[in-house]
């Protein structure tokens, strides 16, 4: 991973996205219906997003699985 962190946040769509470097990626899904992890081509997790953000609140803290490789099924290029 690299030394920055980037973060956008749309208050009007109620979405974040967190990127640990700027190498080309694709999108794949979690576990969670509200999570994507954003992989590089080596299936490495190198950032995610989180859909409906203003819904988790600080007493219920949205938990997602980050997984990499096959593990996480096929990539959906973006």
């Amino acid at each position: 991973m690299g030394d920055k962190l980037k973060l956008w946040f749309d208050p009007e769509g109620d979405y974040l996205e967190v990127a640990f470097s700027d190498a080309p990626f694709y999108m794949r899904p979690t576990k969670s219906d509200a999570v994507m992890q954003r992989v590089d081509e080596q299936g490495r997790v190198i950032g995610f997003s989180v859909f409906g953000v203003s819904r988790f609140q600080k007493e219920r803290p949205l938990e997602a699985e980050l997984a990499t490789g096959a593990e996480a099924g096929s990539p959906v290029e973006l």
